[in-house]
């Protein structure tokens, strides 16, 4: 399984820490936007998903790899891969600077389906998702 997604972004001046370049947990909105669009791409809206099938897909786990700093300004391309969509939904995630390609970021999320509002875990993620992310 391998279906991505990339998205076009632009840091903005409010995403800087006192050393002029992006705050750390910037990244993970990066990776959250990505997430979304891959989603959005994909013919899925969580948030309805949740309210008419009441299951929702926290994100459980995160990692990143920071490796070069995203300044000012700077425009990057974020994209996001999916690796697994069965039993939970993991993605592999890279930032990369729009003109020079220069790798400033890797990263990976799981998110598992539990039910909505008692979030009880499920043992698979749901067949239409699976199907989706293929």
């Amino acid at each position: 399984m391998s279906v991505g997604f990339d998205i076009r972004m632009k840091v903005a001046f409010h995403d800087l820490d006192p050393l002029q370049v992006v705050w750390h947990g910037n990244y993970l909105k990066y990776f959250d936007v990505t997430r979304f669009g891959l989603f959005a791409a994909r013919g899925i809206d969580l948030h309805t998903y949740m309210i008419e099938k009441q299951i929702a897909f926290p994100v459980t786990r995160t990692s990143i790899k920071y490796i070069s700093p995203l300044r000012a300004f700077d425009e990057f391309i974020c994209g996001a891969t999916v690796i697994e969509a069965q039993y939970k939904i993991e993605m592999v995630f890279e930032i990369r600077k729009m003109d020079s390609g220069i790798l400033c970021a890797r990263g990976s999320s799981e998110q598992l389906a539990v039910r909505y509002p008692t979030m009880e875990m499920e043992l698979a993620i749901p067949e239409d998702i699976r199907q989706a992310l293929q």
